[in-house]
């Protein structure tokens, strides 16, 4: 079998992204995962697709990413379970709803009209269920969520149909270049490529040192739970501005709860372990806000492996070290929206050497240059 033009390392969803996007040039991909497609954070997050309350560094990515979301089917021949029904972060007092509108003065400074303040009446049109005492809120209208899982799946699928090639239950065990390329060894054997990808996710530290060029990375696992089925009552995702919050209604009734409160990781193991003072405290959070939720049974709850970076924004571009590699991890538990775009620009990397997105703030260099 022919060698790879680009090896992948990591299977998540900017990986096959990635593979996608290469396959769809003519580019050939090898995707290499320790465990499964979609086993860690792609596979287990909340499956937001949002461009609001970006850090304005994502703003320009988000933008287009979504793009690709609302034509998703054409991309990836499956909806991926996307559905555009708003999301809205909610103040519950008046000094809340002032750091809104300051933040959407911002996001309008900077030449971007997505997000949009409303008022107690407009919020509760779109989320009649919410608390009285929420006073407004900002709203993405073209915003939504899809099944992690599955848009996963649905993107290893394309990028096989288009000639990319997977190898799971294969770990990366080391990295060198010869004759200007790359020999990637792993526990199954070596393989050499022009390209490597790096998007291990929680793993990617440890391939970036291999390069030499560690970084701060922090291995966090972002919790969340989900409920019986309850009559339906939601339809946006709703955040809330002074607590962490992801909440949502699935067809089938059941709602989904997450937001920011973690569990303890193990990556050598792949093990989490739940801290359930953090899942009380969103529980709280729910009762408080949504009164419907207040005779909910929760039935699961459960973690997936991320990479957080200390500015919590990811690692997107070139190697500062090692010429012909790439970087696409630390997406910090927010980087299920961005995969289709963060693909389309390593592909887009590697076969022009450029990119029209604004990607500098993503430079690994911020990690490593003098203070």
């Amino acid at each position: 079998m022919a060698a790879p033009d680009v090896i992948v390392i990591g299977g998540g969803l900017h990986g096959c992204s990635t593979a996608l996007h290469l396959a769809r040039r003519g580019i050939a991909a090898l995707v290499i995962e320790k465990d499964h497609v979609g086993r860690h954070a792609s596979g287990v997050n909340a499956g937001g697709v949002r461009r609001l309350g970006r850090h304005p560094a994502e703003i320009p990515l988000s933008v287009a990413s979504m793009e690709l979301w609302h034509a998703i089917r054409d991309l990836v021949d499956d909806d991926c379970g996307f559905q555009s029904h708003g999301q809205v972060k909610a103040a519950e007092d008046e000094a809340e709803y002032e750091l809104l509108r300051r933040r959407v003065e911002e996001v309008r400074a900077l030449g971007f009209t997505h997000e949009e303040l409303v008022g107690r009446d407009e919020l509760r049109a779109l989320v009649p269920a919410i608390a009285d005492h929420c006073v407004g809120a900002i709203v993405c209208r073209q915003d939504g969520a899809a099944l992690p899982y599955r848009t996963t799946l649905a993107f290893r699928r394309k990028a096989e149909s288009l000639g990319a090639r997977f190898l799971e239950g294969t770990r990366v065990t080391g990295l060198r270049r010869q004759a200007a390329r790359w020999q990637v060894e792993t526990d199954r054997g070596a393989h050499e490529a022009l390209h490597i990808v790096n998007a291990a996710g929680a793993w990617a530290g440890a391939v970036a040192a291999q390069l030499g060029e560690p970084v701060p990375l922090e291995i966090i696992a972002p919790m969340l739970m989900i409920s019986a089925p309850l009559p339906a009552f939601l339809k946006p995702v709703v955040g809330a501005t002074g607590r962490p919050l992801s909440f949502k209604q699935f067809a089938n009734g059941t709602v989904l709860i997450g937001g920011g409160h973690r569990g303890r990781p193990d990556p050598a193991t792949n093990w989490t372990d739940l801290d359930f003072a953090g899942l009380a405290l969103s529980a709280r959070t729910v009762w408080d806000l949504f009164p419907p939720m207040r005779d909910a049974q929760i039935v699961r709850a459960w973690a997936g492996i991320e990479a957080r970076m200390p500015d919590d924004i990811p690692v997107i571009g070139p190697s500062r070290t090692s010429e012909n590699a790439w970087h696409a991890f630390g997406f910090s538990a927010h980087g299920f929206q961005l995969g289709p775009i963060v693909g389309a620009i390593i592909a887009e990397l590697i076969a022009t050497g450029h990119t029209n997105l604004p990607i500098a703030p993503f430079d690994i260099a911020r990690f490593t240059r003098p203070a």
